[in-house]
C-alpha cells in the first residue's frame, strides 16, 4: 500500500467502505491513512 499516492489511498478506502469489502482489509487502509496522519481527511464510520 505504500505505493499508493495519498489520493489513491484515500479513494480506495472509500471505494471499499461502498462495496463493503472484507473488514481485515478496510482496517489495513485504515492504518495506513493513520501512519501517514491522513484521518483528518476522511470520515471514518463504521
Amino acid at each position: 500500500m505504500q505505493n499508493l499516492s495519498d489520493e489513491l489511498l484515500i479513494d480506495t478506502y472509500y471505494k471499499a467502505m461502498e462495496l463493503k469489502l472484507n473488514p481485515d482489509f478496510i482496517e489495513l487502509i485504515r492504518l495506513e491513512i493513520a501512519k501517514r496522519s491522513l484521518t483528518d481527511k476522511i470520515k471514518l464510520s463504521s
